[in-house]
């Protein structure tokens, strides 16, 4: 059996988890908190880690951040379900978006969360029944905001092809990439 933070019994169950994110600091505090919750934490800091550490035994659960470097962590998450179809794997990310969010649930997330993300929030969106829904957001979406999630949709759409989005967007490839670059507005 395993405790929780409280010192309550949990059912004994596949408890590992793997942590891939670029932000030493944050995935350092992260799998701290995650050990002193009963879990058995792997952590990688690149996409190719996260395969790696994957071909060594794919874990119950994983954190995946969406941007590492030069890659995209729904690739490790697509790796994850191939590897281990029950596995519960949840998306952070600071550039939360409704694409990359409908993106990540088809190739196997169950949640999305915008970082930053504390440990709480994460075993939540881990551990919930799938038939409880989320509660929707309290504030609506800003013009600016919707506008910004359709341009999101659109790149996805294009397999993350600025100049074909640009193109289909009929907008200059430079101003699109000063808008995929920023941060969504509230």
């Amino acid at each position: 059996m395993l405790t929780d933070q409280t010192g309550a019994a949990q059912p004994s169950e596949d408890r590992t988890m793997l942590l891939v994110d670029d932000d030493r600091p944050f995935v350092g505090r992260l799998a701290r908190a995650m050990e002193q919750r009963g879990f058995e934490v792997r952590t990688a800091e690149t996409v190719s880690e996260g395969l790696a550490a994957l071909r060594s035994g794919a874990p119950a659960y994983a954190v995946v951040d969406l941007r590492l470097g030069l890659g995209n962590g729904l690739d490790v998450i697509e790796a994850l379900r191939r590897q281990r179809p029950g596995a519960r794997a949840v998306v952070l990310t600071g550039y939360g978006n409704i694409a990359t969010a409908v993106n990540a649930v088809k190739l196997g997330a169950i949640d999305y969360l915008a970082k930053p993300a504390d440990a709480d929030e994460v075993i939540a969106a881990l551990t919930r029944d799938p038939e409880i829904k989320a509660e929707p957001p309290e504030n609506p979406m800003s013009a600016d905001r919707i506008r910004w999630e359709h341009i999101q949709r659109i790149y996805e759409m294009c397999d993350r092809n600025v100049s074909e989005t640009a193109r289909r967007l009929s907008m200059h490839r430079r101003t699109l990439q000063r808008i995929l670059a920023k941060r969504a507005p509230r």
